[in-house]
């Protein structure tokens, strides 16, 4: 019915090989990133503040982790950590006189260099005992950014962010700062997508799936993942950098702690290791549907006067969100963006569903 390949003739390996050769999905791409570009003007500023620009800039952060974890296989338990070192390394700069535009890059340096420091002695060794390196990596950088004042001031100290000036013009408003975010996200995605169909994903996938067999065809497992580390690390330094100078406008070190980490990992999970849309269904799973089950909730009681206590309806929507999370792993393992597959490969066949077998 939409995704129809009829009339889609591939002509040369350049058309065959795009991003979105199927008609109604290049339409609905343009579609949705005209909508983010109207948003500032069409959505309420609480919406746009509170709930688009926060989702959109955890997706980032998101796509970076799946890259490592979805990607080229590796368990990372500390991404938080890195996020964190983006943050006060762009932080430090720009109060240092560094040009915002350059900050943020020395930010995702930083984290990336950091990230590979740890990574030589984590990829010594894989499974369990490689989550267990990298979540000593996490409470290692808890440790640095709360009891070092040259990183964070001190225990339970505030860095404010310095305001943001790009390209010389400083950026207040609520959709200058959405735009911002909006562009890096976009970068992300569309990094992640060529990432796909290149040699560079293909090597990731070939570590992911037996490191082994691939040393034996040519690819040099180490390096690759060294690699995946570095670019990961990358895209989670800029990532914490955006979320800090575009969202939170200041910095501790209880932004990145290890809840932060396991809130990481189960956005990338529930969204599906290795999905790229997946990434944007499970950050605005984890991130948005707790506040929306606990409104639906209370409205609920108010609306029906139901008998119900403060402290059990508080609890209430843990439950409905921890049933949920259940509910999506038990339908589907491989998370929201199997699904969405799953509905798009229905679709391409509807009505003729033998076509399938």
């Amino acid at each position: 019915m939409f995704y129809r390949q009829a009339g889609v003739f591939h002509t040369d390996y350049a058309s065959d090989s795009s991003l979105f050769p199927i008609r109604f999905e290049r339409r609905a791409m343009w579609l949705i990133l005209a909508l983010a570009l109207v948003a500032p003007y069409v959505l309420d500023s609480l919406v746009l503040v509170s709930y688009v620009q926060p989702w959109l800039i955890w997706t980032s952060a998101v796509l970076g982790l799946n890259l490592i974890l979805g990607w080229a296989g590796q368990f990372h338990f500390g991404y938080a950590a890195i996020m964190g070192i983006g943050a006060y390394a762009s932080v430090h700069a720009t109060r240092n006189g560094v040009p915002w535009e350059f900050a943020i890059v020395l930010g995702g340096i930083a984290a990336s260099v950091i990230g590979m420091v740890f990574a030589f002695a984590a990829l010594r060794v894989k499974g369990l005992y490689l989550a267990l390196s990298t979540l000593a990596m996490q409470f290692v950088m808890d440790w640095v950014i709360s009891h070092v004042p040259a990183v964070s001031g001190g225990v339970s100290a505030t860095l404010q962010s310095p305001p943001i000036k790009l390209l010389g013009q400083t950026i207040t408003s609520e959709a200058g700062l959405y735009y911002i975010v909006l562009a890096w996200v976009v970068l992300v995605t569309l990094f992640m997508l060529n990432l796909r169909r290149s040699a560079l994903g293909r090597a990731f996938i070939a570590v992911r799936e037996k490191d082994f067999a691939a040393a034996v065809i040519g690819v040099q497992s180490f390096y690759y993942k060294l690699v995946a580390f570095a670019v990961s690390a990358f895209i989670g330094g800029v990532s914490g950098a955006i979320l800090i100078f575009c969202f939170y406008r200041a910095i501790t070190a209880e932004q990145f702690s290890i809840e932060v980490s396991i809130q990481l990992l189960a956005m990338t999970i529930i969204g599906g290791l290795g999905s790229i849309i997946g990434s944007f269904f499970g950050a605005a799973f984890i991130l948005l549907l707790p506040g929306q089950i606990n409104t639906l909730m209370t409205w609920i009681a108010q609306t029906f006067s139901l008998p119900i206590g403060p402290e059990t309806l508080s609890h209430i929507p843990h439950v409905i969100y921890g049933a949920a999370i259940i509910l999506v792993l038990l339908i589907e393992p491989m998370g929201l963006g199997k699904m969405y597959r799953n509905v798009r490969n229905y679709l391409m066949v509807w009505p003729y569903g033998y076509l399938r077998k």
